[in-house]
């Protein structure tokens, strides 16, 4: 239990650095909490940025969660407390110590504790939010039928992680409420495709 303390803790401090601001504070460019939707994540950053500085972003979220996932593991952690080391990770990039509790909506971090637990389950979820994407170009449902999807190829491919899994699927979900709102009302901004 110390352990999985420890780890959950150091895996929220890591989920913490918020990737979208330190770029873009280093890049020079607009506050990703005040610009675009307001949200510090890839998808925004691309809105009021650039491909470049998003394709960071991105990279550098996912690479939270994996590596809070590989400290944990290499020092033993397994099974269930390993899922919930990754949900540290996640709950890091959404409530930032660093940055006043205002942070992203943990998709991207998800997606690196997802690929840092089973690679397939990680890449499959990954293929099915490139799908969605493409065909709906709303990167919030592309999010949502990600996580869901993530917790049908868990249930099959890795079950000892479903609980954890599960729990980050309706975190996200959660996170969306506003993009479900403006879905439903027809007001949800659509991916660019020819971003900068």
């Amino acid at each position: 239990m110390l352990s999985l303390i420890i780890f959950f803790v150091l895996a929220y401090l890591i989920g913490s650095l918020s990737s979208a601001i330190i770029v873009c504070k280093i890049m020079r460019l607009p506050d990703p909490r005040t610009e675009g939707s307001g949200n510090p994540g890839a998808s925004n950053v691309l809105r009021i940025a650039n491909r470049n500085a998003a394709l960071i972003v991105l990279i550098g979220d996912i690479l939270k969660g994996m590596i809070a996932i590989a400290i944990a593991a290499i020092f033993g952690v397994h099974g269930l407390a390993l899922g919930l080391v990754g949900i540290g990770a996640m709950l890091g990039h959404i409530f930032p110590v660093f940055f006043q509790f205002k942070g992203g909506k943990g998709v991207a971090t998800t997606l690196g504790v997802l690929l840092a637990l089973s690679f397939w389950v990680g890449v499959l979820s990954l293929l099915v939010w490139l799908l969605v994407a493409l065909i709906l170009r709303y990167a919030s449902v592309a999010s949502m039928c990600m996580v869901i999807a993530a917790v049908i190829f868990t249930l099959f491919l890795t079950p000892k992680y479903l609980f954890a899994v599960l729990l980050m699927a309706l975190i996200v979900i959660a996170m969306h409420h506003e993009n479900i709102t403006r879905l439903m009302q027809g007001k949800e901004s659509k991916i660019e495709l020819k971003g900068k």
